[in-house]
């Protein structure tokens, strides 16, 4: 798993830009999918199909975004420093400093002049990244070039750090439970979804494809656990987080029973989250045609939106144990 997430968080793949990513993620599903397609938005759909199809087989998908938080030259000026437009959440204390990658491979560092408020965190209007060019004529980007944040996958000691954990977690949980399902009472739809960091867009529309009975979202969540966070119950190493509700949707309690019964049984470690802001793939899903009973299993995270982001290798591990769970048996929602 550790070399997979190194893979999976060190590709490129901003919002609209999934493309590398995606090549990646369909050649880890390639010996265990019955069925692979792309759609027309992108999303990547890999099919687990019933063991012996019933009337009263469930059709699920599991959600998780393949797009990571970006950035979009907006403006050059004469002297070469570029201005730029956020793609998804990029929050103006994350990025004095920080490396970024253009799609056409040119390198930048994210500068900010203002040394008299050298301690505040500066609003993203006024900061610039500099690609090394001393003229507009000399810039090897262009207005509408694209990139990522660019930093290494590091080790330390059980807990991980990388840019794009959000959401590359969350692919590499649906990988590798679909690595682990030999047979399945369900037909089940491991959708690698595009564009959630601008508005859950990727979802909406596989999921309107699809027609599922049953939504899952897989996704991140701030922890809770550093010495001046919010006060909510998030903590690294302490199991996957059972989604009860976000900004964006409030979990379908039969399937947050379900959950939490199937961890018990298998005990598997969990946590009870109430989320005070944010949403994922399952508000999309959940609003679907005519509705969708949806949830949301996530991974605690700190530094959310960071380029450097960190989990725990047993809440990882821990979260595939309980996907794996909730698929393999029959579904009963009470």
């Amino acid at each position: 798993m550790k070399k997979l997430l190194k893979q999976l968080t060190e590709t490129f793949g901003p919002s609209g830009y999934e493309d590398e990513i995606r090549k990646l993620v369909q050649t880890e599903l390639e010996p265990f999918a019955d069925e692979l397609k792309v759609d027309a938005l992108g999303n990547l759909i890999a099919r687990k199909k019933p063991v012996q199809p019933a009337k009263n087989t469930k059709k699920i998908m599991i959600a998780a975004h393949m797009d990571e938080i970006g950035l979009m030259v907006s403006h050059v000026d004469e002297n070469g420093f570029v201005r730029f437009s956020p793609i998804g959440g990029v929050f103006g204390k994350y990025v004095h400093g920080g490396r970024v990658r253009f799609l056409n491979g040119v390198q930048g560092v994210i500068g900010y002049d203002r040394f008299d408020k050298v301690n505040e965190a500066p609003a993203l209007e006024k900061v610039f990244i500099d690609v090394g060019a001393t003229s507009r004529k000399d810039c090897p980007v262009k207005i509408g070039d694209v990139a990522a944040f660019d930093r290494p996958f590091v080790e330390m000691g059980n807990r991980f750090v990388a840019k794009s954990m959000d959401d590359r977690v969350g692919v590499l949980i649906a990988i590798e439970t679909l690595r682990a399902l030999k047979t399945t009472p369900h037909d089940v739809y491991f959708v690698f979804t595009t564009q959630e960091e601008v508005g859950v867009r990727g979802a909406a529309t596989s999921a309107y494809g699809i027609n599922p009975d049953i939504g899952i979202a897989l996704d991140i969540t701030p922890a809770a656990d550093t010495p001046e966070a919010a006060k909510m119950e998030m903590a690294l190493g302490k199991g996957p987080c059972i989604k009860i509700k976000d900004a964006g949707a409030l979990s379908d309690p039969r399937l947050v029973q379900w959950m939490i019964r199937t961890a018990e049984k298998n005990k598997i470690p969990y946590q009870r989250e109430v989320l005070l802001f944010g949403g994922t793939d399952a508000s999309a899903i959940q609003r679907t045609r005519s509705g969708v009973p949806a949830g949301c299993i996530s991974v605690a995270t700190r530094y959310v939106h960071s380029p450097s982001e960190m989990v725990d290798a047993s809440d990882l591990q821990n979260t595939v144990r309980l996907l794996h769970a909730l698929l393999r048996a029959p579904i009963t929602l009470e």
